[in-house]
């Protein structure tokens, strides 16, 4: 059975004080709920942050990610962080191809696919974006839009690869706007992502990945998304920097 996850991505905020006294709360309050053993936590902090979060993780109900990685094995890349790096700060998991890195660093599809293979050449769980934005979903290219991130980013792999990729569906024109898919929005987009892969690797293997909604998911909002069929958790922005409204979401599995 695939998991249930809810993975925070803090973004570039907080300062190291903010981040100690939020990794600490969300801490103390996981340990009075009981999460189902398919549940998964995960945290996704700046570079900075990665270490002390790790720290936490150690003692906690959660896991800690990345929020992006280079798609270089090591070098003269100044500024950019390996997944050799990442790796050996153990963490578990790294999101690549954010709607943020495509838009306003123009990653493509091909880059996109070499971050993935870095970071499965070191034991690190991509979460992999794909999405698309408003004037993609209003022409009505949404679908082909995002078969074609899915192709381009993620069909390069093996079936024993693939098995290791969380995907995160993002619908561009929701994000920070305040504005959510639909319920039948999120879980059309959400099937047609399952059906992709049931038809490149077998449906066997399309049921064991988990798919994640990510696009102004809210306590509020949560359980009704979570409960459709192909929807397996949430990629959350903004909510997971408060402790009680990442909680919020998290509950909605329990």
């Amino acid at each position: 059975m695939r998991k249930h996850i809810v993975a925070g991505n803090w973004k570039m905020n907080m300062t190291f004080s903010e981040a100690d006294d939020l990794l600490n709360d969300l801490m103390e309050k996981l340990e009075k709920e009981e999460l189902p053993r398919d549940v998964q936590v995960i945290v996704c902090p700046p570079f900075p942050y990665l270490e002390m979060a790790s720290d936490y993780a150690n003692d906690s109900y959660f896991a800690v990610g990345a929020q992006n990685v280079s798609d270089q094995e090591k070098g003269a890349y100044t500024g950019e962080v390996s997944a050799a790096m990442l790796e050996s700060c153990e963490l578990d998991y790294c999101i690549v191809g954010h709607s943020e890195r495509r838009g306003y660093y123009h990653e493509t599809n091909a880059l996109v696919a070499a971050k993935v293979d870095r970071l499965l050449m070191h034991n690190i769980r991509p979460i992999v974006c794909v999405g698309e934005v408003l004037a993609e979903r209003e022409s009505g290219q949404q679908l082909d839009v995002v078969r074609k991130q899915v192709e381009e980013g993620l069909f390069h792999l093996t079936a024993e690869q693939m098995k290791n990729i969380i995907i995160a569906y993002e619908p561009v024109w929701a994000i920070g706007t305040g504005k959510t898919a639909t319920t039948e929005q999120a879980q059309e987009m959400h099937a047609h992502i399952r059906s992709l892969l049931t038809a490149k690797y077998g449906k066997e293997l399309a049921d064991e990945i988990s798919i994640l909604y990510g696009g102004s998911c809210k306590p509020t909002n949560a359980k009704e998304l979570f409960a459709c069929p192909d929807v397996d958790g949430g990629l959350i922005g903004g909510a997971s920097l408060k402790a009680d409204d990442f909680m919020g979401i998290i509950k909605a599995f329990i």
